[in-house]
């Protein structure tokens, strides 16, 4: 099965794993390969290093969808059948969002987005990248105007980090720090009056600001909001559970990312979130299991035969060294990273207990172009049978 088949009758697809694992070529190779077989796709991103810009020939791409024009791909050889478009998250343009649209009036909004306090909060909220891009996908996915959305998340060390933020935003309402500014009858700006009026006058002389003030003004207003940002995280997880959403874990055969993916997994099933499969990066290909399953050679003969056969065809480089015994040595350190992500990942495919994992080979250049991600996508969108024909053209 392969990642076309996986997304079939998605509407959400959401990419999630640890940092440095390829991640967001990965969700723009998937989304990429859905548009090409006739989807209307929308993917996001929040990385900051423009790789996925970079990756679509686009220079910049920002809080707003931009559409990557057919002609790019066709340039590259690329059929687009559907429509493939790009947004980079604003966490502080989307909370801003947020605000707007659940401000009770215009004097509202503009009051909490003027308020200096609420500059400041907005910042730190923002730096909540899982919340706010969560927010943007549920937003593109209520106004329905894509087949399929692909979300590159942010790289996180927890996988709860991004599946409880959310949950996070309906504590931070709740919390009884918010509340206790939200009843200033009873007990809140009258304590600080009274404990810090001094503080807050002497610094009102000094700069012109009143931030005691300031604080009332923005508890007061983001009170009269909770209730809206209480029921929109509630959909939020609503849309995370949803049947046509998918989580697609995307790793490296290292021991880390493994383990961490394993992790990620087993916090989506007790969450009962709908889980798709895996994508494995940079897979160190196995060249003597494959000659040993596919051609029946034995591994080890095989092994020994080597350093002739590199003999006869390299021979020796001008300095008299032996080009075929540097090939060789290479060869053999290149085999034990094979040996070590075939174990890594059958590891892996024991824990998931038979789920999906998709291979991709360790490529010979980053994907950082049009053409990188059709080359990542003759893997993850190829059948089993084709698959195996690559390897063999691969080896051969």
């Amino acid at each position: 099965m392969n990642i076309g088949d996986l997304l079939a009758g998605k509407r959400v697809c959401i990419c999630a794993g640890s940092g440095g694992v390829g991640k967001t070529t990965t969700s723009a190779a998937i989304a990429m390969g859905m548009a090409a077989r006739g989807k209307k796709v929308a993917v996001l991103t929040i990385d900051p290093a423009k790789r996925l810009a970079n990756s679509l020939g686009l220079k910049e791409l920002g809080n707003e969808e931009c559409l990557v024009p057919a002609e790019r791909f066709a340039e590259h050889g690329v059929e687009m059948k559907g429509e493939l478009w790009a947004m980079m998250l604003d966490a502080k343009r989307t909370f801003d969002d947020l605000v707007e649209r659940h401000a009770p009036d215009e004097e509202t909004r503009d009051r909490i987005l003027s308020n200096r306090i609420y500059q400041e909060v907005s910042n730190a909220m923002a730096g909540s990248q899982e919340y706010m891009a969560m927010e943007k996908l549920y937003e593109l996915h209520q106004e329905a105007r894509y087949d399929l959305l692909v979300l590159d998340t942010p790289p996180t060390r927890h996988a709860l980090d991004f599946l409880e933020a959310p949950e996070r935003m309906t504590r931070f309402i709740e919390g009884k720090s918010l509340q206790f500014f939200l009843k200033p009858g009873r007990f809140g700006v009258k304590m600080i009056g009274r404990s810090g009026g001094t503080v807050f006058g002497i610094l009102k002389r000094i700069t012109g600001i009143d931030l005691l003030q300031d604080l009332s003004d923005f508890f007061q207003s983001f009170g009269e909001m909770a209730t809206g940002f209480r029921d929109r995280a509630k959909r939020v997880n609503e849309l995370l559970s949803n049947k046509r959403t998918s989580f697609v874990l995307v790793t490296s055969p290292e021991r880390e990312p493994i383990e961490e993916a394993i992790y990620f997994w087993r916090k989506l099933t007790e969450s009962k979130l709908p889980f798709g499969g895996v994508v494995v990066n940079k897979v160190h290909h196995d060249y003597l299991r494959w000659a040993e399953d596919s051609r029946g050679l034995d591994p080890g003969t095989a092994l020994d035969q080597l350093p002739g056969e590199l003999e006869r065809v390299l021979g020796f480089g001008e300095d008299g060294s032996s080009l075929a015994a540097k090939v060789y040595e290479n060869f053999q350190r290149y085999l034990v990273l094979a040996s070590r992500d075939r174990e890594n990942i059958s590891a892996l495919t024991r824990r998931l207990e038979g789920e999906h994992v998709v291979e991709v080979p360790y490529l010979d250049e980053d994907v950082h172009d049009i053409d990188g991600l059709a080359e990542l996508n003759r893997y993850l969108f190829v059948s089993a049978e084709e698959r195996r024909e690559i390897l063999e053209r691969v080896a051969a």
